[in-house]
């Protein structure tokens, strides 16, 4: 019976505190307008914590030894590629990642 339980009362769990951190902003300012300090971070940290995230995922590419970082420079390029060509978040992700998965099976 529990292992029936457990992961239902996991998944509530994640449901019930994902929505309360959904609900918390509009809990908290209603329809007031928004402070000018969360409007800028609005700004920023969207593109901030993207270039993190490249940093992080592309720090330990090894030009030294094969594959010589060939994978993750072609699956960066395709996705660069497809966000300016088709400026659609979803398709540049599951292609790009499409195209990396492929490229470690191959070269």
């Amino acid at each position: 019976m529990n292992e029936v339980l457990y992961p239902l009362a996991v998944i509530a769990v994640v449901a019930l505190v994902t929505w309360m951190l959904r609900a918390f902003p509009f809990l908290l300012f209603g329809n007031r307008p928004l402070p000018k300090v969360i409007l800028y971070l609005g700004k920023v940290l969207p593109p901030a914590i993207m270039t993190v995230l490249v940093i992080y995922c592309l720090r330990d590419i090894s030009f030294s030894q094969p594959p010589y970082g060939i994978p993750e420079i072609v699956a960066c390029v395709v996705v660069a590629a497809l966000q300016i060509i088709r400026r659609n978040m979803y398709l540049s992700i599951i292609v790009g990642t499409i195209c990396y998965m492929i490229m470690i099976r191959v070269v």
